[in-house]
């Protein structure tokens, strides 16, 4: 698998055959240098856009099995608007999920998290700020800002989350040794529903049905509508197709907590 560490180091050979070559036998055009540091570029985007790919840290993306069985999750929250709503439907449909949140929302919606785990659901954590530049973060800075949001939710429900999701899926080096500082699990998701680009509920339905595959971890957001019109369709979906929604930290054998 590609990593940063083994693309660093085939990087850097190529480079070192290139300038070899270059004093000692031939002439190399300016263009194959610029042609790899390239390549280089591309494939450290592709690292940190992707977090599937594990480019920068291992990321739990679905469960390897052919059981019929997927996980669905829910990032951005708590809002007072939609996550009670949300968890009424899944109490409807006796569906456990998981939680990602965000650490400056917990503050005045306690209630709510407990809630959450209260009706048998788990939290994760998803940093305190979420902030938009928060992939340009010192490690120092990103640790703080992680062990900010699980301060927040043992204050409200004594626990510890040990799951973490990168804000905006986005992984970088620096990222990287903060969760391995903080002795984080990171989990990201094979199915990105885009519920919050996508304002159809057709289209919404759609895209999530078509995706379903034995170990899915499926992300949602608990914070727009679309999300809560169409989430009751998909459960009765996945029903209907003979599939269970199992709790993530079941399905992947993963202990939520410190």
């Amino acid at each position: 698998m590609l990593t940063f560490r083994n693309t660093n180091f085939i990087f850097l050979l190529l480079l070192t055959t290139l300038v070899i070559l270059q004093i000692n036998f031939i002439h190399i055009d300016l263009g194959f240098y610029l042609l790899l540091f390239f390549i280089y570029g591309i494939a450290v985007f592709y690292g940190c856009a992707f977090i599937q790919s594990g480019f920068f840290v291992s990321a739990i993306c679905a469960s390897k099995t052919t059981d019929k069985v997927i996980a669905i999750s829910f990032d951005d929250g708590p809002t007072s608007e939609f996550t009670p709503k949300v968890l009424k439907i899944l109490n409807e449909y006796s569906v456990e999920a998981a939680f990602f949140c965000i650490g400056n929302k917990i503050k005045g919606n306690e209630e709510i998290i407990r809630q959450i785990v209260n009706e048998n659901h788990i939290i994760g954590n998803h940093s305190f700020s979420h902030h938009f530049w928060f992939d340009l973060f010192s490690t120092e800075k990103m640790t703080a800002d992680i062990k900010s949001m699980s301060n927040e939710v043992n204050a409200a429900i004594g626990l510890t989350p040990v799951l973490f999701r990168p804000p905006y899926g986005v992984t970088n080096p620096e990222l990287a040794r903060a969760i391995l500082e903080g002795n984080y699990i990171t989990v990201g998701w094979s199915v990105r529903s885009m519920d919050t680009k996508i304002k159809s509920e057709e289209k919404l339905f759609k895209k999530i049905t078509t995706k379903i595959h034995p170990g899915a971890i499926y992300l949602f957001h608990d914070t727009n509508k679309t999300t809560l019109a169409v989430l009751p369709a998909f459960l009765k979906f996945v029903k209907e197709n003979n599939y269970t929604i199992v709790r993530l930290d079941k399905m992947l054998h993963l202990k939520p907590y410190e």
